[in-house]
């Protein structure tokens, strides 16, 4: 396991206004805990030490720190599935929700800018609506829970380059912190084969964030936080490859797969912009927030015309502004009450120019010379909720959470729905917590990853779909129950159980299909996910350990939109049968345990190792996702050795050996239900670094 410590210089004497300011903000984040608790739901929390325990620390992917929660599947393109879902994950920074956007294999939230986090699972409280796999709720850092300053550099195999710095601090009523990065590699998609090295896979990415907060006084916090992501993409060649659609290009039939030149360009801009209030009985946050992401691809000219028949230069774009606003209001020692609202007008614009054959009535090539159609669309909308909820505390050790929410999309689908909520918590013994509550949800289809296909312009080329019916992406309506229990042992060791069981209807899934790696989504008619998840944590003097493993069941029935991206012969299965979701992965786990040598002194060393463990997701077999693919576990071993003495105060040295037994193994072949490309996991990569505190 690979682990980055933050470390701070031996604190100095804080300036009477400075402290003041500390002191106020984190009464304020006290303040704004209650205003969204996650009540009768399951939290898994990643303090900055959780964080630091993790492979590459911060300069780990979010999604890799998410792979040791309980229920996270891993897949390609950096995807996490959480409970049996494809993508119904929401990313809040302080408790605001960000939109979605277009982001396949980037992240535009880094883990160094989360000071520490959230995952929230099981039956949600009313004021978590849209997209309810999980809630990923992210603290950023601060000059209050972070100062001073930090450079580092990080690298090594693979042309793995990471330089980065941060800053925070306070000055008079105002707290600030900067982060940024750079990230170079030759692993920025996976590679399609099981060899070392993949072929033709660069990737250059910055990332970035300042948050900035003026707190006049002990209840008022006005706060900004802005982050840029620019990533660009080689897509990685699969050797070995020949064309097999017997087209010709200006006389040529053949290509090297090794020569395609594909490329994909991901940005994304946001912004939240929040006022937070407390009164004597009354705690209110409001805010505002914008979030731009736009996607390019850049295809090879003349391989994809012969590989697939089509060669599309692919642009998407999507831009959300809105606002949301919550409120809690104590009105007695046993009632609480929850309210608030939140709301969003999206634009999506898409263009392509696709290059293709003319086909003869026979399907046949008619000349060497492609067509050009140029297609392109641009659609405005909006989707919103509101919230009422009460959390009345029965007895000392009973409280029951309840309320309702109502939500609507008006974007490609005109849809609403009212969702009753209720959760019930139970403490009867000391270091016991038992939990069941039901949700009703409601989630709209991905805005940016829907739309109308021009398939008419297609016909009678070497693009033209084998099924052209195309019934619009509908939202998903589902029943959702869950119940738990976790008990805490002694001081530093729980244990959880948790069962969930989820009845959809017009289930979304998405999929990759064709050459630009682009996701697109769509609808089962029915669909069932079922589980169980155990998990444990140890965390007390210089032993921190943790294990879980999760068991699951996803199936769907009856594709009914989107029909087109998929052939005639799964339609007609799918229609009659359940099947297994591409991504359902039927065991899951991780584990792992860190030791600290020298705890206490100027020179601490922290050793650790982790295991990501994966049953395999799923592949075509007789039928449809019929079978799994072979089950797989990676360890990592991590070295951490800080100094806080002599010329050297600050410094902190890391040494991180990822896939440690170099094992190859497969996350998905190129078959199943949407699955557009095999790629396999990361080999053996060691990578160090530095990084000085000041």
């Amino acid at each position: 396991m690979t682990i980055l410590l933050m470390m701070t210089a031996p604190a100095a004497a804080v300036p009477p206004a400075v402290e003041t300011v500390v002191v106020k903000a984190k009464r304020l984040n006290v303040a704004r805990s209650r205003i969204q608790p996650a009540l009768g739901a399951t939290v898994t929390s990643f303090d900055a030490k959780t964080i630091a325990a993790v492979p590459q620390g911060s300069n780990a992917g979010l999604n890799q720190v998410l792979l040791r929660a309980p229920g996270v599947a891993q897949d390609s393109f950096g995807q996490i599935h959480v409970r049996g879902d494809h993508n119904e994950v929401q990313y809040r920074l302080d408790g605001v929700e960000l939109p979605e956007g277009l982001s396949v294999f980037s992240q535009a939230l880094q883990t160094r800018f989360a000071h520490s986090l959230d995952f929230i699972t099981g039956a949600l409280p009313a004021q978590y609506g849209q997209l309810q796999a999980a809630v990923i709720d992210i603290s950023a850092k601060s000059g209050a829970t972070d100062p001073g300053g930090e450079v580092s550099l990080y690298g090594g195999a693979r042309d793995f380059f990471n330089p980065s710095f941060s800053y925070g601090g306070q000055t008079g009523a105002w707290d600030y912190f900067v982060t940024g990065d750079f990230l170079h590699n030759r692993v920025g998609v996976e590679n399609p084969t099981g060899s070392f090295a993949a072929h033709h896979d660069l990737s250059n990415q910055y990332h970035g964030l300042a948050h900035l907060e003026y707190i006049p006084d002990a209840d008022t916090r006005v706060s900004l936080i802005a982050g840029v992501s620019s990533a660009q993409f080689q897509i990685p060649n699969n050797p070995g490859q020949v064309p097999q659609l017997g087209y010709s290009l200006g006389g040529i039939s053949s290509f090297d797969s090794l020569a395609l030149d594909e490329h994909q360009r991901e940005i994304t801009d946001f912004a939240v912009l929040s006022l937070q209030k407390h009164f004597s009985d009354l705690d209110v946050q409001a805010s505002l927030f914008s979030r731009y992401s736009s996607l390019y691809f850049s295809p090879d000219p003349v391989g994809d015309l012969l590989f697939t028949g089509i060669a599309q230069r692919a642009a998407r774009s999507v831009w959300s502004n809105g606002t949301q606003t919550d409120a809690t209001w104590a009105i007695s020692d046993t009632h609480t009450l929850r309210a608030g609202l939140q709301a969003s007008i999206e634009r999506t614009v898409t263009n392509a120019q696709s290059s293709v054959f003319p086909l003869d009535a026979a399907g046949l090539q008619i000349g060497e010379q492609p067509e050009l159609i140029a297609s392109g669309s641009g659609k405005s909308g909006s989707v919103g909720g509101i919230y009422l909820q009460d959390e009345w505390r029965l007895l000392p050790a009973l409280t029951l959470n309840y309320g309702g929410r109502f939500d609507w999309v008006d974007e490609f689908t005109h849809e609403s729905q009212f969702s009753p909520r209720v959760n019930l918590v139970w403490q009867p013994l000391a270091g016991t917590t038992l939990h069941a509550g039901y949700a009703h949800y409601f989630t709209p289809p991905p805005f940016e990853l829907v739309g109308g296909a021009d398939l008419k312009s297609f016909v009678g080329t070497s693009a033209a779909p084998e099924v052209t019916r195309d019934d619009p992406v509908r939202a998903e309506h589902d029943n959702y129950f869950d119940t738990g229990i976790e008990q805490r042992i002694e001081a530093g060791w729980r244990v959880g159980l948790d069962g969930y069981f989820k009845s959809a209807r017009k289930l979304i899934d998405e999929g990759q299909f064709g050459a630009p790696i682009i996701l697109s989504g769509f609808n089962y008619a029915k669909g069932q996910v079922a589980g169980a998840e155990l998990s444990t944590s140890f965390d007390r003097g210089p032993w921190s350990l943790y294990a879980n493993v999760a068991d699951s069941r996803a199936i769907g029935k009856d594709i009914v939109s989107a029909q087109f991206n998929f052939g005639a012969a799964d339609l007609a299965y799918i229609s009659q049968h359940y099947i297994h979701l591409d991504h359902d992965e039927h065991w899951a786990g991780s584990g792992g345990a860190a030791y600290t040598a020298f705890m206490g002194s100027t020179a601490p060393l922290r050793l650790s190792a982790d295991m990501i463990v994966g049953s395999g997701l799923r592949a075509d077999g007789a039928v449809p996702n019929g079978r799994a693919l072979p089950g797989y576990y990676v360890i990592n071993l991590s070295a951490v050795q800080q100094l806080k003495s002599f010329l050297l105060r600050g410094t902190e040295l890391r040494l991180d050996v990822l896939n440690l037994l170099d094992r190859t193994y497969e996350i998905r072949d190129g078959t199943g239900v949407g699955v557009g490309a095999p790629q396999f996991g990361l080999r053996r990569t060691i990578l160090a670094g530095v990084a000085q505190r000041f």
